[in-house]
């Protein structure tokens, strides 16, 4: 049995189950990306026990110990590597909370936790290039404006990819919220667009301000009125606002695997879709590291932080909460070179 559906515990403990409803609306509680990341982590870790023809449920302090130890030394097909030392973490707290779907004990983690706090200490000491969290660059408007410059900005794919680069950073979308916007949930007013965003962490829907930009190359407000316009054209004047366009211009074309339809009826593109747009602006740019949607986010934080934004109005404005502790990083970070206290000493 290598899934959580149709898994029974066997033993004498307690196996009431949770109804398929009640299990349906704690995962509507977790974002799609966290879902799906627990469905391949439990199964993994059935698929291992099973191996070693061990009990997986309810799991052992010991039997937790030799699966993260397993974990920092076994590669992964993908990435020929082990896992990184918060993946560890997730699959962790994947097994967690199967015990909790299953009315079982809260299993006991904290001689795993002890193993990856010994696998983050080993890799630091490495100083392997794996040892740093990997971060996506921040898109600060210097990088936009020369991803910008690498569009064709006449075509319509050229004018869905700029509508998305600015008005991803004005609103410091997520990649799934930046997507899941329709044409109907931007309001046109004297100011801008207000627009009405989803945001996914807080679970609630934000009205977001987006102002015309000075420049009219940058501006937010133009680039996504001159998508909407272009689409009108091309006949769709509702539903998603970013959604797949082939070269020829083609709106939601066909997708195909083994003979079946797949994808958004709609042509709504996937967050990992909106990831690529940008991953390939900026090696369009020539810009170095680490590019995906959540550059847009970050590169709004720090220039905020950088323009003298107060963290209350860059937490209304980017759906962060007033007491993020995400935001509040970015913050206490500062510019290391203007606030840097060795100066002047």
């Amino acid at each position: 049995m290598t899934d959580i559906e149709g898994y029974q515990p066997s033993g004498t403990l307690s196996t009431e189950r949770l109804s398929p409803e009640a299990r349906e609306a704690l995962a509507a509680g977790r974002a799609d990306s966290t879902r799906r990341a627990y469905a391949e982590d439990r199964k993994a870790y059935l698929a291992w026990c099973a191996e070693r023809s061990e009990r997986p449920l309810p799991a052992t302090q010991n039997l937790l110990i030799e699966y993260a130890t397993h974990l920092t030394l076994t590669p992964r097909p993908r990435t020929g590597k082990p896992s990184a030392p918060s993946s560890i973490e997730r699959m962790l707290s994947a097994i967690t909370t199967m015990h909790a779907e299953l009315n079982l004990p809260k299993p006991e983690t904290k001689g795993a936790r002890v193993v990856i706090a010994g696998y983050k200490d080993k890799r630091a000491k490495a100083k392997g290039p794996d040892a740093r969290q990997r971060q996506a660059k921040a898109a600060v408007p210097t990088a936009l404006r020369q991803m910008l410059a690498a569009l064709d900005r006449d075509t319509l794919i050229g004018k869905r990819d700029a509508a998305m680069l600015l008005l991803g950073y004005a609103g410091a979308t997520r990649s799934s919220e930046l997507v899941g916007l329709d044409i109907g949930d931007l309001v046109e007013c004297e100011e801008g667009f207000m627009v009405q965003i989803y945001r996914v962490k807080m679970k609630e829907f934000t009205d977001t301000a987006v102002p015309y930009g000075k420049n009219p190359g940058t501006c937010p407000v133009r680039a996504v009125r001159v998508l909407v316009s272009a689409m009108r054209e091309a006949g769709r004047s509702q539903g998603p606002l970013f959604v797949r366009i082939d070269r020829h211009g083609r709106i939601a074309p066909p997708m195909m695997r083994h003979g079946k339809p797949i994808g958004d009826p709609s042509g709504r593109l996937t967050p990992d879709a909106a990831s690529d747009v940008i991953e390939r602006l900026a090696d369009a740019a020539g810009l170095e590291g680490r590019w995906r949607g959540h550059s847009l986010r970050r590169g709004f934080a720090t220039a905020a932080v950088q323009g003298g934004a107060t963290m209350l109005r860059t937490a209304r404005q980017g759906g962060w909460a007033d007491n993020s502790t995400s935001l509040a990083r970015y913050y206490e970070a500062g510019d290391p070179w203007e606030d840097n206290p060795v100066t002047g000493l």
